[in-house]
């Protein structure tokens, strides 16, 4: 019995000896570089809140001809945090209703915004809003606000639309004035033809 049992212990160590062996030799030939980023990016998040500047109509003009239906339907991202109707109760975060034009990070029914947002001062005027929903940890580098972002700048419009139109009513702002025709080229073009009308001899009168 104490031969069978040495035989089979033997026998244990051997394969353990060999197997410790394979991993050793194996981690010479087979070498997996670590990543520079860890983990994986989840489409739609990160994206969202990177808020780069992008080229197209400003925030006024967008805010002129914003979609207060569409502003509701992208106000469902945050629906699990945040009422809007009068009256409504605080959750994760404040209730929002008659948020624009209200003090940052005040008021709401005794909700404990972070310091950040406190300290912040000002009002939640348009821009501050958009800059907010642009990146609330740029906005307010500390604040408890987890999401990401919204990176697109219509959708953004049309939620500060759709809150305005929640107990603020503040009147939106106009359009921006179109640029002129010729832009930036116009005035040069202008001036350098008055300058080559002024350099030409004048013409001689008839009989002179």
């Amino acid at each position: 019995m104490g031969d069978r049992f040495n035989t089979a212990a033997g026998w244990a160590l051997f394969a353990g000896i060999i197997a410790l062996g394979g991993a050793i030799v194996s981690s010479k030939f087979f070498h997996e570089e670590r990543p520079e980023k860890m983990g994986y990016a989840i489409e739609g998040v990160e994206a969202e809140g990177a808020g780069a500047a992008a080229s197209g109509p400003g925030l006024n003009t967008l805010l002129a001809s914003a979609d207060v239906a569409a502003g509701e339907k992208v106000f469902a991202k945050c629906a699990a945090c945040h009422t809007a109707n009068q009256g409504g109760a605080n959750g994760i975060g404040p209730n929002l209703y008659a948020t624009v034009g209200e003090a940052i990070g005040q008021g709401k029914g005794g909700f404990a915004f972070s310091e950040a947002l406190k300290s912040k001062g000002g009002n939640w005027t348009f821009e501050a809003l958009d800059h907010w929903l642009t990146s609330p940890r740029e906005f307010a580098p500390g604040t408890k606000m987890t999401f990401a972002g919204l990176g697109n700048p219509v959708d953004r419009a049309n939620v500060i639309a759709w809150l305005n139109a929640q107990g603020s009513n503040l009147p939106l702002p106009a359009a921006d004035a179109a640029p002129a025709a010729g832009g930036d080229n116009a005035a040069p073009t202008t001036a350098a033809n008055a300058a080559s009308n002024a350099a030409a001899p004048a013409e001689k009168a008839p009989g002179k």
